[in-house]
């Protein structure tokens, strides 16, 4: 049995732009009005899952991909962050934010750690790995980097290692037993 699993992530919002901690922020305007998306590399799909967040369902509806919202999928909980951009954290608590890139299990922003991010991540993939054909999960750059993590077994530390772009894509396979990272041939 061998599983595809394409990993999209969403467009681009103004959180992206401003490089803000997101809430739940649709994409950006004149995002949409450049976006040339082309399915023609995901061929057939299976299912479809998604965050529950704004921009990644608009993302899936830009696809035109009908898509089902997945909890696992979800953005990191940013906490008091939300909003607020990292060069502004990096003036006002610097001792935090160097807390939260170094410790990946600290929360100083009281939401989510990115080691929970992790499991969670790791977690969803583990119940989908035996899903026969292909599935697209469309979401935010630190799952799709958690995810990368996961199938490669990199240490935690790794996390930042990893720039996963709006309209990033990342392909996987499976063959039951565990993943494996797809890079793809440009042209066939």
């Amino acid at each position: 049995m061998k599983a595809r699993l394409s990993w999209i992530c969403h467009g681009p919002t103004e959180a992206n732009r401003k490089g803000c901690f997101p809430g739940d922020e649709p994409l950006e305007h004149k995002a949409v009005q450049r976006a040339d998306l082309s399915l023609a590399r995901l061929r057939t799909v299976d299912r479809v899952w998604t965050s529950p967040a704004l921009r990644a369902g608009q993302t899936a509806a830009l696809l035109g991909l009908d898509a089902i919202d997945e909890e696992a999928l979800r953005e990191c909980d940013y906490g008091a962050w939300r909003g607020r951009s990292i060069a502004e954290l990096h003036e006002s608590d610097p001792q935090s934010l160097a807390s939260w890139m170094t410790d990946l299990s600290a929360v100083p922003h009281g939401g989510e750690s990115l080691s929970s991010i992790m499991l969670r991540v790791g977690a969803w993939m583990e119940q989908h790995l035996q899903d026969a054909g292909h599935t697209v999960a469309i979401s935010h750059a630190s799952v799709i980097r958690a995810a990368i993590l996961h199938v490669l077994q990199a240490p935690a530390s790794a996390f930042w290692s990893i720039d996963v772009e709006p309209f990033g894509l990342v392909e996987m396979t499976g063959d039951g037993r565990r993943w494996q990272l797809r890079f793809p041939q440009l042209a066939r």
